[in-house]
């Protein structure tokens, strides 16, 4: 199963290790357009401090991400899933997986970036900043940038299992899984579900930090147990038999993926 995450707009600082090795990182067919985004950020970061906090959508307090961008070529390094921190990230808190669930975190958990365009959580990458909804003058805007070079990519890191996709909005813009492969992808979203003491109705919204902290905890749960679904309805019987309460709707027309609704009630 390949699980599609959306990374963190905070970061941990870069690591000690050997700087970044473009060509070492997995998906080595986004190598190029790697670069590419590369190259752009760190002269717009080192020739324009404010074109750049512009570009990058920065407050003033956030102006010192800026130079951090303009080491990247020489920053330390250190694996994406301890650079992504957050709700998700704390919440699904690799470090403390067993040694089997952290292989299965490293062969199934794929992270979404507007620089990398996609990671695996073992790859080495410095702390940096660059979402998916930066446009860059010279390259545009970074979600349709990378739709050619995923659309390339993507189909073959799925293989014929099924994929979870946790990704947010911004993030699904890069990439869509189209004709049979959409057809095994579940795009997951989690609603909180409220009774209203009044009138007795039951509403439910999206709130966005249990949302992370629920899709977090769903994914270690995953991992822990060595749940291998061979589809999404599998998956669904796989979430259900974990405690979630999963509501599940399968596509209505061929190349549609499937959409699941996890229902909460309580905030943690």
């Amino acid at each position: 199963m390949l699980v599609l995450l959306p990374p963190s707009e905070g970061k941990a600082a870069s690591g000690r290790g050997a700087p970044l090795k473009p060509e070492s990182l997995s998906l080595p067919g986004l190598t190029e357009a790697r670069t590419a985004v590369l190259d752009e950020l760190v002269e717009l970061c080192a020739a324009d401090e404010e074109k750049a906090r512009e570009v990058l959508g920065l407050s003033e307090g956030l102006r010192g991400e800026i130079a951090k961008n303009v080491e990247l070529r020489t920053a330390g390094t250190r694996p994406a899933g301890q650079i992504y921190t957050g709700v998700l990230y704390d919440a699904l808190d690799l470090a403390s997986l067993d040694a089997a669930a952290r292989r299965r975190a490293a062969a199934s958990l794929l992270v979404f970036s507007g620089l990398w365009g996609a990671v695996r959580v073992g790859d080495r990458i410095p702390s940096y900043r660059c979402s998916m909804g930066v446009r860059l003058p010279g390259l545009g805007g970074l979600g349709a940038y990378w739709r050619a070079p995923m659309a390339s990519v993507l189909p073959e890191a799925a293989g014929d299992g099924t994929v979870l996709d946790l990704r947010s909005s911004a993030y699904t813009t890069a990439w869509k899984p189209k004709g049979e492969l959409a057809e095994r992808t579940a795009t997951v979203r989690v609603l909180h579900a409220q009774t209203d003491p009044v009138t007795g109705v039951e509403k439910r919204s999206v709130v966005s930090h249990f949302n992370k902290a629920t899709k977090g905890r769903l994914v270690r749960d995953l991992l822990t147990t060595g749940v291998r679904p061979k589809g999404p309805a599998e998956l669904v019987e796989a979430l259900r038999d974990l405690g979630y309460v999963v509501e599940a709707t399968a596509p209505a027309k061929a190349g549609r993926t499937w959409a699941l609704d996890v229902v909460v009630t309580e905030i943690h």
